[in-house]
């Protein structure tokens, strides 16, 4: 149950915080007054999309936040821990959005942080919303497909039919895939294969790789390196070098000590230099010696790197595009040494899955025409409560020539609203005020087979009214005694019902237009008067008379 809704700076509405109780509740006030912008709250906290346009112009920030309990928390719970996320405390669940100006969007789930993905699968969990378009939806397939299969408990059936239908559309795509596939030449074949030899030859790794252009580098560079440290050698410790000369000068360095004692320092100084400059030379000479390759190993290294070069050129600029593309490679062969026998063994695996979804689809059709049916009587007897007296209604289902996601038929809704006509499908006899009541007797019907807690209306009693309006209101209010509903509505008779009544209405007062929400007490005279505007004058005696009426009704 949602316990309360905290609104900041969301369209024109500047803040609410809203308490709300269980069973029927309404939303009422005058077209254009903002009630979608309470419907806009709770669909960012069931994970809805939007854009930063729905913050209130001149603030920064945008905040929803609710609270929801749960008598039984396991399966939210169950979710949660999915998740990474905290459980619910003694089944409070807390959800917040927030939606900034300038910075990121955050949402939080108990206090944690969690992304949007989490707030939908979480949303699908504990609301629904039923809208305006909802009743054209009815004339659909697939929502009288989702009708029956919830009303039949039979969700899980059609899940695994669909499982399986992918499965065998899946090898049906590999057998058009291989069918589709052309004979290599032997020339193509003796090229792929020489491919593969490379491959595995450099043994692909990013580490072997960082090898390989370690050691390509060291051989490339290795001759002129050659030269440089010989030429270094020479110039320091050969006979010409500068060892020769700094020794001539070291025997001056010492004469001149001789003469002059204070000049000692100089000489071991220049001494030291010969030490240095013999040490610097036999380096030098040692590191020549360690650069001589052997010709083969040269050889060697280069091929591989002309050959890593040649592979990133074709295939990928890393070792995984690489690695993938002789995979694929090798898959193509394996593909050529036995076309034939994989198609054999293709077929005999989609003739077996086949002929099991065919059993699958058939008894579904079974079990959601027996479903169908019982749903329609429950259909009929509840569409004579809304008005149609000698209406009746039908479920068929219609064959299909082939096999399809939801199994081998597709329902028809049957339906005929006035005595003496014939029951047609719902489309071509239904006008908006009959689809809506329709829809309205279903979705009462599932309301009790309906798992999820709170149930949106918005604005479903659209194109009804007068005595009929009433037991809309009613059908609304009985939903509510097994979930949660809010219901947005312009009928009187309807928001007569609601065990509370909050009523959204726009300032424009001020200097900007600005939203508010504010509840009305049961029997108050303020619930009576808006009561009164929606008969059509809240100032008329009659208008308050009638509205009183209701409320004592």
């Amino acid at each position: 149950m949602l316990q309360y809704l905290k609104i900041a700076n969301l369209a024109l509405l500047e803040s609410a915080s809203i308490d709300f109780e269980s069973g029927f509740t309404v939303v009422t006030g005058e077209t254009g007054a903002g009630k979608s912008v309470l419907l806009g709250a709770l669909s960012l906290l069931s994970g809805a999309r939007t854009d930063k346009s729905v913050i209130r112009s001149g603030t920064e920030l945008c905040e929803v936040e609710a609270a929801l309990w749960f008598e039984d928390s396991q399966p939210i719970d169950a979710l949660l821990e999915g998740m990474n996320l905290p459980a619910c405390e003694e089944g409070m669940l807390v959800l917040k959005r927030s939606l900034h100006v300038s910075k990121p969007s955050r949402i939080s789930i108990n206090g944690s942080f969690a992304t949007l993905s989490n707030l939908q699968e979480l949303g699908e969990m504990w609301i629904d919303f039923h809208g305006p378009g909802e009743p054209q939806r009815l004339l659909k397939s697939e929502c009288q497909l989702e009708l029956i299969d919830l009303y039949g408990g039979l969700e899980k059936e059609a899940q695994e039919y669909g499982k399986r239908y992918r499965a065998w559309r899946s090898i049906l795509g590999e057998i058009e895939e291989l069918q589709g596939a052309s004979q290599l030449a032997p020339d193509q074949i003796d090229f792929i294969k020489s491919q593969l030899r490379m491959i595995d030859a450099l043994e692909l790794s990013p580490e072997s790789i960082e090898q390989l252009e370690q050691d390509f580098n060291r051989v490339s560079g290795a001759q002129e390196l050659l030269e440089l440290t010989a030429e270094l050698s020479n110039g320091l410790s050969g006979d010409e070098g500068a060892l020769n000369l700094i020794s001539q000068l070291s025997r001056a360095a010492e004469q001149a000590a001789e003469l002059d004692p204070s000049l000692s320092d100089l000489a071991e100084r220049l001494n030291g230099l010969i030490i240095e400059t013999q040490e610097l030379g036999a380096e030098y000479e040692q590191l020549g010696s360690s650069l001589e390759f052997e010709p083969e190993y040269a050889q060697e290294v280069t091929q591989k790197m002309n050959d890593w070069q040649d592979l990133r050129r074709k295939y990928g600029r890393d070792v995984n595009a690489v690695l993938a593309a002789r995979d694929e490679m090798e898959k193509r062969l394996e593909s050529q040494g036995d076309i034939q026998g994989s198609l054999e063994r293709l077929h005999a695996e989609a003739d077996k899955i086949e002929a099991e979804l065919k059993g699958l689809a058939s008894r579904l059709t079974q079990k959601r025409l027996k479903a169908g049916k019982s749903l329609a009587q429950k259909a009929e007897k509840m569409l004579l409560e809304l008005g149609f007296k000698k209406g009746r209604f039908g479920i068929q289902m219609l064959d299909q020539t082939n096999l399809k996601s939801h199994g081998d038929s597709l329902p028809d809704l049957l339906f005929s609203p006035n005595v003496g006509e014939p029951m047609k499908s719902l489309s071509d006899v239904a006008s908006s005020g009959e689809l809506a009541r329709v829809m309205l007797a279903l979705k009462t019907i599932l309301a009790d087979v309906d798992s999820v807690p709170v149930l949106v209306f918005d604005e479903v009693d659209a194109n009804v009214g007068g005595e009929i309006g009433r037991i809309v209101g009613q059908k609304l209010k009985g939903i509510g005694d097994n979930h949660q509903v809010i219901c947005i509505t312009h009928l009187p008779q309807v928001a007569a019902l609601g065990k509370q009544h909050f009523l959204v209405e726009k300032d424009q007062s001020g200097d900007r237009a600005a939203v508010k929400i504010r509840r009305m007490d049961t029997e108050s005279e303020g619930r009576v008067e808006e009561l009164a505007r929606m008969l059509g004058d809240r100032q008329a005696k009659s208008a308050l008379s009638h509205a009183r009426e209701l409320l004592a009704l």
